[in-house]
Parts: C-alpha cells; structure tokens; sequence
C-alpha cells in the first residue's frame, strides 16, 4: 500500500519524530546512563596521551571493538602507575556521548591493571607489616661504599636486564671485577631462588655491594620481589643491596627493604660506585695539586737558600771581613788601652804633686803642734803647781789623798814638794 493513499491521520502517525541534533545526543547519553552507569569494562590500552592539561586520553580495545576514554586530570592523579599502550586494564566510569562530536566515549573515573586488585591488596598488607616492624627504616640501611673492591648481580641469566648492568657495568667501572649470581626473578619458585642468590653473594668476602635487577612488566611478572622471605634476606644480607626492578613507576617491597632504590636495572649499575673516569679525573686531579705543592714548598726552600748564601756570601769573603772586624777591635782596645794608661799617669802624677806638697808641710805643722803640745804638757806638770807652795799628799800605797775622809788619827802620810818629799802622821782630821 503506497503511504499516499493512506487516510491524512494515519500518514501523520507513521511520520518519526524529528530530533536536533544536540538534544538526540542528550537522549541518547541520557539512555545510555539509565542502562549502563556505572560501568566497568576491561581492555587494552592503546594511543595513551597526556596533555599539557593533565588530563588524559587514549583508546581501549579488544578483539572485537574499540571505545574512545577520557581520564580528566583529578581521576588521573590518582594513579599509582604510568599507563603504557598494550597494557590491559580494568576501568570504572561512566559511558556517554561527547556532544561536540557525536561519539560514544567513557569517562574513567578509576583504572587499574588488569587483575591487580587482590595483587595490590596483598602488597599495601605485607608493606604495613614490615614497615611496622622498621624493615624500612632509614636509620637501618647502610652507605654504599664509592669504590667497592667487588660488585655481586642477582638476576636470571636470559634477563635483557643483564646485559644492561653488564654493558653499564663494563662502561663505567671495569677495573671492579663483578660476580654473578643467577636466579629466576618471575613465578613462583623465584623468591626461593633469589634468597639463595643473595645469601651466596653475601658470603663472598670481597663482594661490597649487591645489584638485585629485573626489567619491567606487569604486577604478576614483579610478584616475587614482593615476596615477605626475600625482603628479610634483604634486610638480614650482610652486604649492602641496591634493588633495580621494573620502571621508575614500578615499586616493589624489596625496593623499600633495599639500602639503596635505583629506578632501572641500569641507573643501579650506575648509583654502586664511582665510576673509573671520575676516579682518573680525581686521581689526576690530586696529582696536579701535588706537583702544585712541591713545586710550591722547592720555590720557598730555594728561595730561603738564596737569603742564607746572600747572607753567608763566600768562606773568603766571610774571613777577611771577620779580619777586618777583628783589626777594627784591636785598634779601638788599643786605642782604649792608651787613653786609659795616659789618663791613670795623669791622675798619678796630679796625685804625686799634691802629696809632694802634703809631705813638705808636714814637718812645719807637726812642729807646730809638738810645740804647742809641750806647752800644754809643761802646764799640767805637777812640778809647777808645788813650786806655788802646794803638796801632793799619798798614802803609803801611794795613793792620792785628796779628802779628809780618806785619813785617821795616827795615819802616815807622805807630802811630795818641789823639791822633795816629808813624811808625816796625822794627829787630828776635822772637816771644814
């Protein structure tokens, strides 16, 4: 039946409804909200971006279909690991319609490696666990020593790993012999493997640090160095370790364990000892500031060698200055000697006048003073005071009667005159 002919009320009721464009894609969004969010779909990552904004766009895909995502940037900042593409994720979000364009597209509010959940919930309890009991503690990790006398490698032997750290290794310190020890570093028999590496490394008495290495790749495949057995090797190992797993994004619990976390296997080959140019460098270095010194230390002993031979000049010359010396001293003793000696028989022959003087006034003084003392004697002669009719009256010991007290009745006396002496007795004394 051709819709021409049809009633006027049946051709309207058979006629769609016309939609703008904006408000189908509302409806749709709007449809697709009702039935579907929340959402989780798992995928493959791929053509990941982060613009400058910091959100983040990329594709997920399968076997069969493929969804444009949006991660705007605060969903995006709590991520604990940098999406690569290849990658397979779960994701959590909210399916819509991007209006401007018209395509379907999944705005992520969380993401994840695929199968991390219960991975990652066993990791944060084991991590708890030891860092409760200071396994990650910085006061107990130990110095990396700058120039190890040997370098012990703990990885698998097939390992692209280690040809990396043997390449860095060879680059940078090949004087420092390295010791190998191969382990399984994925599945389930690895942790016991590496344990055992670590322990017979430890026992090497020329082995000052140890490299434990492994490339990237997913939670599962860096599962045993998550391992409680090998993070209490690490931490009981007697040598210091430097763990090197994964990508910088990638931790694992023997990271934390380690005395030193490098972000690639390479970057620990680097960050285990100083490397040999730098110790030429430094060795020359010194060198130049050796010579510097001796070169230094000869110029100023030279130089104190040029000031004594200035000052001690040639033996000859020395000697006949010291002549010369010696003539000047003699002259001026000399010369001394002489005018001392002059004025000494100066001074005598002064000294000798005045005595010559003083001996020829001697007699006429002397004479003077003997005659004015034999005045002075002739006038205390006694001879002259008896001539004055005194008497000198003694006893008979001929001692001076000068008191009557000093006589008796009947006493003999002696009377000494100018011309004699009379002999008395006394008959009465009485006092005036």
């Amino acid at each position: 039946m051709d819709e021409s002919s049809l009633p006027a009320s049946e051709s309207l009721a058979l006629t769609p409804r016309i939609w703008a464009v904006g408000a189908l894609c509302r409806a749709v969004a709007d449809a697709l909200d009702s039935r579907f969010n929340p959402v989780a779909v798992q995928g493959e990552i791929t053509g990941f971006t982060r613009a400058a904004s910091g959100h983040c766009y990329f594709t997920l895909k399968d076997a069969s279909g493929q969804l444009r995502c949006a991660m705007f940037k605060r969903a995006a900042q709590t991520l604990d690991f940098r999406p690569v593409d290849g990658e397979l994720v779960e994701i959590r979000g909210r399916l819509g319609v991007y209006e401007p364009r018209g395509e379907l597209q999944l705005v992520v509010e969380n993401m994840r490696r695929a199968g991390q959940g219960a991975w990652f919930e066993q990791f944060l309890k084991l991590k708890a666990k030891l860092d409760a009991e200071g396994l990650f503690d910085a006061e107990r990790k130990r110095p990396i020593q700058t120039m190890p006398r040997g370098i012990g490698v703990v990885t698998s032997l097939g390992a692209a790993a280690l040809h990396d750290v043997a390449t860095a290794l060879q680059r940078r310190v090949p004087h420092i012999p390295v010791l190998l020890a191969p382990s399984l570093v994925q599945g389930p028999e690895a942790p016991l493997t590496l344990v055992q590496a670590l322990q017979q490394l430890g026992q090497q008495p020329r082995v000052d640090v140890i490299l434990l290495v492994r490339g990237g790749g997913s939670i599962e495949d860096l599962w045993a160095f998550n391992d409680e057995h090998l993070a209490r090797a690490i931490v009981a190992s007697p040598v210091p370790i430097i763990s090197g797993v994964g990508h910088e994004t990638d931790f694992t619990i023997a990271d934390f364990c380690a005395d030193l976390r490098a972000p690639t296997p390479t970057a620990a080959a680097e960050m285990c000892a100083m490397p040999q140019a730098e110790l030429l460098s430094n060795l020359q270095l010194w060198g130049s500031a050796l010579q510097t010194l001796a070169h230094r230390q000869l110029d100023t002993q030279a130089q104190r060698l040029d000031r004594a031979q200035a000052r001690l000049g040639r033996p000859s010359e020395g000697l006949s200055h010291e002549k010369m010396q010696l003539l000047r001293w003699q002259q001026r003793l000399s010369q001394a000697v002489h005018t001392r000696c002059q004025r000494g028989h100066n001074e005598l022959s002064t000294q000798a006048s005045g005595l010559a003087r003083g001996v020829r006034q001697i007699p006429a003084n002397a004479r003077e003073r003997l005659h004015r003392g034999a005045l002075r004697l002739q006038l205390l002669d006694p001879k002259l005071v008896l001539q004055r009719g005194f008497a000198w009256l003694s006893d008979a010991q001929g001692q001076a009667v000068t008191s009557v007290t000093q006589t008796a009745p009947g006493q003999a006396l002696q009377a000494t005159l100018a011309d004699g002496v009379v002999e008395l007795s006394v008959s009465a004394n009485r006092h005036i």
